[in-house]
């Protein structure tokens, strides 16, 4: 029996991998994207024959309703988000809006419906953000630092909650940073990779960034889809950190980029601005995945070093096609 997924932010980086993904697995795909913005289909464009693209909004609960009608889904996978943590800043009402009570809305909207409906929320290694646990697992205490943080852990929160009030599969992936080829421009490991394609080309001179000393746990986001996928797939809904364990510097991410392309030395092309940095730091982020490894045969298959260089070439390609 075919199953049926729904969606949210299936634009994004996440959403067009998890499409990828399930259509692999022979499931009929739904996405929803807001009818006002401007279609940025640039991630699913390869799937346009394969989805099908249903309007809503995270801020408009009968929208979210209308979509669960029309498509009737078996599993929900919420991936909207105002996700840039750096933009939460400016915009943190909004963001409290959509990436927090947007939570809420999807899951009254499948209570409503269908309460039977499988739901995925994507939570967020920022919920830990001041790290009092290294690495964090799925008891660590959570300390945000970003209205970004705060909203995610609302939409954490409210999950298990659902999940404990009403019976429903509803299940959260704290995910640690991950990255792939289809990662948005604004965000600084796609910065870096289309800026030394770019200083590889003769397009530029430099780039400009802000705090170079802040460290992540980075994967590569088709393998962190996958935990998506099998978190559903469970007898019972549980939470899980996704992560790689390892931590890498914004320092070695450039270090791997531009030696990609030959260059040693890199502090010649790198400029920072203080318009970079974020109000509150978060200086480290490492995850412990041993729950994801143990219960659900999860692992991480691409290192940093690969993800680095599918980042550089993917932009090196797409550049020489403007040339």
């Amino acid at each position: 029996m075919t199953k049926t997924a729904f969606i949210t932010g299936i634009n994004g980086m996440d959403g067009s991998h998890l499409a990828d993904l399930l259509l692999t697995k022979g499931y009929k795909v739904y996405g929803m994207e807001r009818r006002s913005s401007n279609a940025n289909d640039v991630n699913t464009k390869h799937l346009k024959d394969d989805i099908t693209i249903l309007n809503g909004d995270m801020t408009d609960q009968n929208s979210l309703l209308r979509c669960l009608k029309e498509c009737n889904p078996d599993e929900v996978y919420n991936l909207a988000a105002q996700s840039f943590v750096g933009e939460s800043w400016n915009t943190p009402e909004h963001t409290s809006e959509v990436t927090g009570i947007g939570v809420l809305r999807v899951l009254e909207a499948i209570r409503e419906f269908n309460p039977k409906i499988r739901f995925y929320q994507a939570s967020s290694s920022e919920m830990f953000g001041r790290m009092v646990e290294n690495p964090a697992k799925e008891t660590t205490p959570f300390y945000p630092r970003s209205p970004y943080g705060v909203a995610k852990l609302y939409g954490h929160w409210i999950t298990k909650n659902y999940r404990e009030s009403y019976n429903m599969f509803a299940c959260s992936g704290i995910l640690f940073n991950h990255e792939s080829e289809r990662r948005g421009i604004e965000f600084v490991t796609r910065k870096i990779s289309d800026g030394v394609a770019r200083i590889k080309l003769g397009l530029a001179d430099h780039i400009t960034l802000g705090n170079l000393e802040a460290k992540r746990d980075w994967g590569y986001a088709p393998d962190y889809v996958k935990a998506m996928w099998l978190m559903l797939q469970q007898d019972t809904a549980d939470d899980y950190v996704i992560a790689t364990g390892e931590t890498h510097s914004i320092r070695e991410f450039l270090d791997v980029a531009f030696k990609y392309i030959g260059i040693n030395n890199w502090a010649l092309y790198i400029k920072q601005d203080p318009r970079f940095m974020r109000p509150a730091e978060v200086d480290v982020l490492r995850g412990d995945y041993t729950k994801a490894k143990t219960q659900m045969e999860w692992n991480p298959d691409t290192s940093f070093e690969n993800l680095v260089k599918k980042m550089v070439d993917n932009d090196l390609e797409l550049l020489k096609k403007d040339i």
